[in-house]
């Protein structure tokens, strides 16, 4: 039987921090302003900067597992545009708002949006006619009755109560009267 030698474990690369980065990133942590996010990134550079492993630093601040190597990749990657900037000898506040930025989250995508601005605003016309003009016996539009206004006269195929409920009360569209479903008058 061949004997098989087993890979060595791989060594994750340090995180390089000059001693002008290293005081950056050291203020971003202690300031009482930052983000808990931006002093746990700190801190964990800090580990990485020791030559600690990724699963030592997952263990020791207690983070998920795919946690701490993007945020090695990313400063690592970071460190070319942080020398120039570092041997022109000017104060350390271009610094230290790159390494905020290099510890800030990306905005996200999120999800695609489902509806078109046209059919919101339908949505909203239907909310602000009168249910009677509708052949509905309300008083007002509740956001069930609203989607199923909207299915009814086909301008969406389907149309979620709550979608419709969030939208009403989200207050980016507004009527005059502070709402958007429209009221029976009394009189």
């Amino acid at each position: 039987m061949p004997t098989t030698i087993a890979p060595a474990p791989t060594v994750s690369p340090t995180v390089p921090l000059t001693a002008r980065q290293r005081a950056c990133v050291e203020q971003i942590a202690r300031r009482q302003t930052s983000p808990q996010r931006l002093v746990r990134r700190a801190k964990m550079l800090f580990a990485l900067e020791t030559g600690a492993t990724q699963c030592h630093v997952t263990r020791q601040r207690r983070l998920n597992r795919g946690t701490v190597d993007p945020w090695r990749q990313r400063w690592r990657a970071l460190a070319p545009t942080l020398e120039p900037m570092e041997a022109d000898g000017g104060d350390d506040t271009g610094l230290t708002t790159l390494s905020v930025e290099a510890l800030t989250d990306h905005p996200r995508a999120g999800t695609p949006a489902t509806l078109t601005a046209a059919q919101m605003v339908q949505r909203v016309a239907v909310a602000c006619e009168a249910p009677a003009d509708a052949g509905r016996p309300l008083r007002h539009w509740p956001p069930r009755e609203v989607a199923a206004e909207v299915r009814h006269r086909g301008m969406v195929e389907t149309s979620s109560t709550r979608r419709v409920g969030r939208l009403l009360q989200s207050g980016r569209l507004t009527a005059a009267s502070g709402g958007v479903r429209a009221q029976r008058q009394a009189g």
